[in-house]
Order: structure tokens, then sequence, then C-alpha cells
């Protein structure tokens, strides 16, 4: 995730597989690919859930 609202997102050796922008409403993401794709989660003591999966924060 950017600072400015936009997110970067590498697959595997994809780099920029996913492209699109965000918004954090208390501990709720909501994500608009650009391409179309919509997805959200949920953060629980700063680490993301989201489509069963647990995102920490890249060191």
């Amino acid at each position: 995730m950017l600072p400015n609202g936009r997110y970067d997102e590498t697959r595997g050796n994809r780099a920029s597989a996913y492209q699109g922008r965000y918004e954090i409403r208390g501990n709720h993401i909501d994500y608009w690919d650009d391409t179309g794709f919509t997805a959200d989660g949920t953060f629980i003591d700063g680490v993301l859930h989201h489509a069963g999966m647990i995102l920490y924060r890249k060191k």
C-alpha cells in the first residue's frame, strides 16, 4: 500500500501483478483494482486479514 491511496501488489515473480486504489475506514479496507476487481479486508492488531490470507507489513 502506498501513501497516496494506491497499491502495487507483487505475486510470485510478477512485480506489479495487481494495481489499484484503496480506502481504509477504521480497521476495514476496500480495494478497487484497475482491472475492475474489488476486494476488502480487516486489520486485526495491525495485521491485514484478506480472503483467507494473513498479510504482514513489508520490513
